[in-house]
């Protein structure tokens, strides 16, 4: 239950994360490397996402934590300082790790974006997730 629970949120995550990169160049249909490199982005991402969000709550008190989108530094600079800081290390640690497991910031977002639409995509990624967290 756990697991479903977490994978939902991640999934959910992806939904978000579309928005944390600047979008730009298409790319073609996702390999079967792409989709496995995608979910091991999004399973090391979800961590520090969370982390960072909690960190932000606490420092501006009982205010909703307002939309964070990395490609845009209006939202950014809505937050107070300290929260900033850790938005903007959010953010260069995810690229990092999107690049880390072979994906370029577009390619992420493109498979991001197909999510949104394509059932077999969601499928695979979601099975994908699955059995990294089983098999690591």
């Amino acid at each position: 239950m756990l697991e479903k629970s977490f994978l939902l949120g991640a999934i959910a995550f992806v939904g978000l994360a579309s928005s944390a990169f600047a979008l730009s160049s298409q790319v073609d249909a996702q390999t079967p490397t792409e989709i496995r490199n995608y979910a091991k982005s999004v399973l090391a991402m979800e961590p520090e996402r969370r982390q960072a969000f909690e960190e932000i709550k606490k420092l501006i008190g009982g205010r909703e934590v307002p939309q964070i989108v990395c490609s845009n530094s209006n939202s950014l600079s809505s937050l107070p300082n300290k929260a900033r800081d850790i938005a903007v290390n959010y953010c260069n640690r995810s690229q990092k790790i999107v690049e880390q497991n072979g994906l370029s910031i577009d390619n992420f977002n493109k498979i991001t974006r197909d999510l949104q639409s394509n059932e077999k995509l969601k499928a695979e990624i979601y099975n994908t997730l699955l059995n990294l967290q089983k098999n690591p």
